[in-house]
């Protein structure tokens, strides 16, 4: 089923519509990508089978692995949405490593 990627399309919209901004683009996908990874390890290290059994039915692990479940792997179209992706996570340390730089102190 396309539930998940229409969720992630759905979501992308919103955030492109409200907040207008390259950056808050960014971090969007890069919010997503950690809390599916989050899930991901919480998956596999809790013991809960409902828990695991709920988290892999209907969430994907990464984007990566939404991008795999809907593209052909090897095929021109899978690898440019992953290089995207990646640079996507270039500009996010980029930002992140920018912010730190500012603040000076945590």
């Amino acid at each position: 089923m396309y539930i998940d990627l229409i969720v992630l399309l759905v979501l992308l919209i919103l955030v492109i519509m409200f907040f207008n901004r390259f950056n808050s683009f960014v971090f969007f996908i890069a919010i997503i990508d950690i809390f599916l990874r989050i899930l991901a390890f919480i998956k596999v290290n809790i013991p809960l089978k409902d828990i695991s059994n709920i988290i892999d039915k209907y969430l994907p692990e990464s984007i990566f692995n939404i991008i795999d479940k809907y593209t052909t792997s090897g095929e021109l179209f899978n690898t440019i949405l992953k290089w995207a992706f990646v640079v996507i996570m270039i500009i996010f340390l980029y930002y992140i490593v920018k912010i730190f730089w500012k603040k000076k102190k945590i």
